[in-house]
């Protein structure tokens, strides 16, 4: 992972003071792109009756297979009650499965069935889409600058996580 900021020094601006009037820009401008960004996948879970959340924990359920119910809530800051509303409901519909921990029987790991991992791959081939189109628009500097500022806001602890899952380690 580069350094956050690495790829920022090389546009117009001293970043070193930025305006308020600039950042509002980019705050409403990641509002803007996270309503366009969750739409597509908005739009298939709302027939099944499911919501981001489900998508969430989709998603990361795919990306790191037999995690743990402690982990996916740490990675996704929900309380216990609210993740186990979506998980029950998942797991009744038969896109998760969960079987206990080897080690530790009090755990419960966390696996897409095939169906599961077939929504997965509808919800995600929506925003790998639209991430491939914006991403060959910017050009690779921007590409960079961009993960370089995303990786910037996150809290330190999400960042090492971030970290292990990208280089697929987690």
């Amino acid at each position: 992972m580069s350094e956050p900021g690495a790829g920022a020094k090389q546009g117009g601006e001293n970043l070193l003071f930025l305006t308020d009037e600039q950042l509002r820009k980019g705050i409403e401008a990641m509002f803007f792109a996270y309503r366009a960004f969750t739409a597509d996948p908005d739009r298939i879970l709302e027939g099944m009756a499911y919501g981001r959340a489900h998508h969430r924990a989709v998603h990361f359920i795919n990306r790191q297979p037999g995690l743990t119910v402690n982990t996916l809530l740490t990675v996704l800051g929900v309380t216990k009650q609210s993740l186990n509303r979506v998980l029950r409901t998942l797991i009744e519909d038969g896109l998760v499965e969960t079987r206990v921990g080897r080690k530790d029987k009090r755990e419960r790991h966390l696996y897409l069935t095939e169906k599961g991992a077939g929504l997965e791959r509808e919800l995600s081939e929506a925003q790998r889409a639209r991430m491939r189109a914006a991403y060959r628009a910017a050009g690779p500097s921007a590409v960079a600058g961009f993960r370089d500022v995303l990786e910037a806001m996150m809290d330190p602890d999400l960042r090492r996580y971030y970290s292990t899952m990208k280089d697929g380690s987690a």
